[in-house]
């Protein structure tokens, strides 16, 4: 018998119950015996039964709800596709009556993140999409979620021991080792390079971004010793008229350096590739990782099946000559 054809019907006749019995097994519900459970899931196993997950969570009719806790940002691309990623799957499966809020913290700071995650463990959501702040203030949140039963997927900065349920991002220090790879395929012959950091207190933005300045150190020390590293920090404090003098300064002191690396995503830098005053960007394809995200939850709350603890996404390359062509948006 064809498996997409069984019938609840077919099933009780084959284990000699009834169909109540049956759809009470199927269902996980209460009041069946021993006997008649042992008799279903035999006749089950004989007639190689593959329930239709999707009919079984749309028989439940119940909205699932779900929280994204993200930086605050202004225009900036990458957390904007993040969030129309995650839109466009709640559109997908909307049928589920799955929903997506988006709260945000300011990255630097760990007491918003604090602030931000108390309201959503208020909410009591069915499932949550986080961004980490630090991984002492992080923690002490997921254990919370954990304790509730509250399934939790880290976006952008992997932190295992905080054992999510899932994780999207790039690795950051192959990112690092690659972006490393690809500037001295056009200065092979540079003796200084500048690495241009934004920082606010000291800090960098986060832990993706330390990762990917390891990576990038990694490469030069194992392939190009000699060249010198200067470092030029930005203070997020600091009002931007004065970014420009700090870096006429630099490159007065250095003028030898005609090459410059930076870990920070900002609004203009597509511009900037179209221009030609910055030659690529190293992306990850933010849109993707937000809807797998909310995919992810999908599949593991209301679907009830078993996802991949820990995903990657590429490592793209973008020029002026493909960067228009990268924001897409069809999913198969």
């Amino acid at each position: 018998m064809s498996k997409e054809k069984t019938r609840i019907k077919d099933i009780a006749e084959r284990a000699g119950v009834s169909t109540g019995t049956v759809d009470r097994v199927l269902h996980n519900r209460p009041n069946v015996s021993p006997k008649a459970l042992e008799k279903v899931q035999k006749a089950l196993e004989e007639m190689d039964y593959k329930p239709n997950v999707y009919a079984s969570a749309l028989a439940y009719n119940r909205d699932y709800h779900f929280v994204s806790i993200i930086p605050k940002h202004e225009s900036e691309a990458y957390w904007e596709e993040v969030e129309e990623g995650e839109q466009m799957c709640c559109d997908r499966y909307r049928d589920f009556r799955i929903s997506n809020k988006v709260l945000y913290y300011n990255r630097f700071s760990p007491e918003t993140f604090a602030k931000v995650m108390n309201e959503v463990l208020k909410q009591e959501p069915d499932g949550v999409i986080v961004v980490p702040s630090t991984i002492e203030v992080t923690r002490r949140y997921t254990d919370m979620m954990h304790e509730r039963n509250i399934p939790f997927i880290l976006l952008d900065s992997y932190m295992p021991d905080l054992k999510p349920l899932s994780f999207y991002g790039q690795d950051s220090f192959a990112s690092g080792f690659f972006a490393a790879r690809m500037l001295m395929m056009l200065a092979p012959r540079e003796k200084e390079i500048m690495l241009m950091k934004q920082m606010r207190n000291g800090n960098v933005a986060s832990k993706q971004q330390e990762n990917r300045e390891t990576g990038f150190r990694h490469y030069m020390h194992d392939h190009f010793p000699s060249v010198a590293i200067h470092e030029v920090n930005l203070s997020l404090d600091d009002k931007r008229d004065k970014y420009d003098v700090i870096l006429e300064d630099f490159f007065t002191a250095h003028p030898l350096v005609h090459h410059c690396i930076t870990f920070n995503m900002v609004p203009k830098n597509a511009e900037c590739v179209r221009q030609g005053s910055i030659s690529f960007l190293i992306a990850q394809h933010a849109f993707m990782q937000g809807y797998s995200c909310v995919e992810t939850l999908f599949q593991a709350i209301v679907l009830k099946k078993e996802v991949e603890p820990v995903n990657y996404m590429p490592i793209e390359l973008l020029t002026k000559e493909n960067i228009d062509f990268y924001r897409r948006k069809n999913i198969g």
